[in-house]
């Protein structure tokens, strides 16, 4: 990497820290300038990652109109980026109750943008991608974490709802998804704010993917009445930016209960596979609130019951005791 920034990127006299942790193989280092300035280098290992997407979807939101870390030097075949520095100042830092609403208008102002970003080509949120998904599920967190034998009519229970779930995504609009939109890869700006990263794993998929992300964030949870509120806000925006319809607008309530279910659902099953398989532990601490979702959509939405109960009788006693 030094001779890359050396030789490649023509820097000299720089210095390089971590800049943060990752639930991937990238790494991210802050470049330290003699003259002050700074930048980000990713170190994405070939043989894990591949920098490609990024660059790709870095360009589509810049043409969007959203605030992206400016791309300074590539070299895809090492796994290399050298990218503008947007700060430290995440989100999930920063949000309290006097905050919140204008971080979340803000964020929701970059979030249309996003949605209407080129989608050409990029890979299908389909019904095997959700399947996939929602069996890290059962096969990270109930099997390999909380060694749970789930019974034939337990199975069947999952399957059937997974099957809901899906239909649910597939019914409707379908634009560019970011699939992280969250606390953590959210950055306050002092222009432009916010600076959106992380976004290389886009897909063209639901339109309440990136808004459960946002507002049912994994990392911070905010009482019912400010997120519907704030759901309220997307809704009028959207309608305005034509983004949605007055019939699609109706729905939206309903579709974003259920998407939440579905990436509720797939985030549980990655933090601990995330423990389990990578050693990484500091997610554990993140599965109550994720599951808590979806006991509090439960009360909304009967097709969620069944889940719901099956998850205070037979997986909560057991991981508030793991």
């Amino acid at each position: 990497m030094y001779h890359w920034l050396e030789e490649r990127c023509g820097l000299s006299g720089f210095s390089l820290v971590p800049a943060s942790s990752d639930a991937s193989f990238r790494r991210y280092f802050r470049l330290l300038l003699p003259d002050g300035e700074t930048r980000i280098v990713m170190d994405a290992p070939p043989a894990h990652e591949d920098c490609r997407p990024f660059v790709d979807v870095n360009r589509r939101l810049k043409e969007a109109g959203v605030h992206v870390p400016h791309l300074h030097a590539q070299d895809i075949e090492q796994g290399f980026l050298l990218l503008e520095d947007l700060g430290d100042r995440l989100y999930l830092g920063e949000l309290d109750e006097v905050s919140a609403d204008r971080l979340y208008g803000e964020a929701i102002g970059a979030l249309l943008r996003i949605q209407r970003a080129d989608t050409s080509g990029l890979p299908n949120y389909d019904r095997a991608l959700l399947s996939r998904e929602m069996a890290l599920f059962p096969d990270w967190l109930l099997k390999v974490h909380l060694d749970l034998k789930l019974a034939p009519a337990e199975r069947w229970m999952l399957d059937t709802l997974f099957e809901h779930l899906i239909d649910n995504v597939l019914a409707q609009p379908r634009m560019l998804v970011h699939r992280d939109y969250h606390s953590r890869n959210l950055l306050v700006c002092d222009t432009d704010s916010p600076g959106v990263i992380d976004h290389q794993d886009a897909v063209l998929g639901p339109i309440t993917y990136d808004l459960v992300s946002l507002l049912r964030d994994c990392y911070i949870a905010w009482p019912y009445e400010r997120v519907a509120g704030w759901l309220n806000d997307y809704a009028g925006a959207a309608m305005d930016a034509g983004v949605l319809d007055e019939v699609q607008c109706a729905r939206l309530p309903e579709w974003f209960d259920l998407m939440g279910v579905q990436r509720h659902l797939k985030a549980a099953g990655i933090f601990a596979r995330l423990y389990r398989r990578d050693g990484k532990s500091g997610y554990l601490g993140d599965i109550p609130r994720t599951l808590e979702y979806i006991l509090a959509v439960s009360e909304r939405r009967p097709l969620v019951a069944p889940l719901a109960g099956f998850l205070e009788r037979r997986v909560m006693p057991v991981l508030q005791a793991a």
